[in-house]
């Protein structure tokens, strides 16, 4: 399995050029507005423009590979499959835990919160928003959205209600009690999505899924860290054209520990 290096597909955003564009949102009253550079040959990174309203922030926003900015920013009919943010490793799940028995699990940490807040200000800030979001049953990967929408409010007041939400359980920890039994409903989901506005949306935004690592492995062969979002091109036949990530993103004990 592969963790994820996208130097060598530098030119991927050239391809596809006549994929479906979609409208970027134009947030009205916005309180944060986002900032992006070039920090390297492969690699971008976008953080936020100090102002009157900017939160403190001590962290960034990286994406891989640079040179799919332009389709990261403009198309709509792009999904971001994200695993759940980082967690509290220190209690593991009780064996045959139910998805929703909070107690008895795994959960975010209360610095994994903070940094999905920052995640979501990021995103937000930056107009990477999502107009749908479907996540799994599991408590960490609900905290995991709770926290997102936390830092998406930061960007605009109530910004986070125009999304779309959805709990799957076939998005659910793979082969658990009450988990996916396989990833094919998962790879049915984004291969459908093409950027049209679910209804009760009031624009065009991504499809955001915030799943597992053994599902997100599973279905892409690659290994992603917690709170990573893997850009998944549904025209391409569901191909991984790139990452987001927060800089301080770090290998976790479960999954990295060899």
């Amino acid at each position: 399995m592969n963790r994820l290096n996208f130097g060598a597909f530098a030119v991927c955003a050239a391809f596809g050029a006549s994929a479906a564009f979609g409208q970027t949102l134009d947030i009205e009253n916005m309180k944060v507005k986002g900032k992006m550079e070039q920090v390297s040959t492969h690699m971008g990174s976008m953080t936020i423009e100090l102002g009157e309203n900017a939160p403190e922030i001590d962290d960034r926003l990286i994406f891989e590979p640079f040179q799919m900015n332009d389709e990261l920013q403009q198309r709509t009919d792009l999904v971001f499959l994200m695993r759940h943010g980082p967690t509290d490793w220190s209690k593991l799940d009780v064996k045959n835990v139910a998805p929703t028995d909070c107690a008895n699990q795994r959960i975010m940490s209360p610095e994994g919160r903070k940094d999905m807040e920052t995640l979501g200000l990021l995103l937000g800030s930056n107009l990477l928003l999502p107009s749908k979001i479907i996540v799994s049953e599991w408590c960490r990967n609900q905290q995991t959205l709770e926290s997102l929408n936390v830092g998406f409010d930061q960007v605009a007041d109530d910004l986070s209600e125009a999304f779309v939400v959805e709990t799957n359980p076939e998005l659910n920890l793979l082969l658990s009690l009450q988990g996916a039994e396989d990833v094919e409903e998962l790879r049915r989901i984004i291969s459908a999505w093409d950027g049209t506005p679910p209804e009760g949306s009031p624009y065009a935004g991504r499809l955001l899924i915030i799943t597992h690592f053994t599902n997100i492995e599973e279905l892409t062969n690659f290994q992603v860290f917690e709170g990573e979002i893997l850009v998944v091109d549904p025209k391409r036949d569901n191909r991984v054209i790139g990452y987001l990530r927060l800089a301080s993103a770090s290998p976790d004990v479960g999954h990295f520990n060899q």
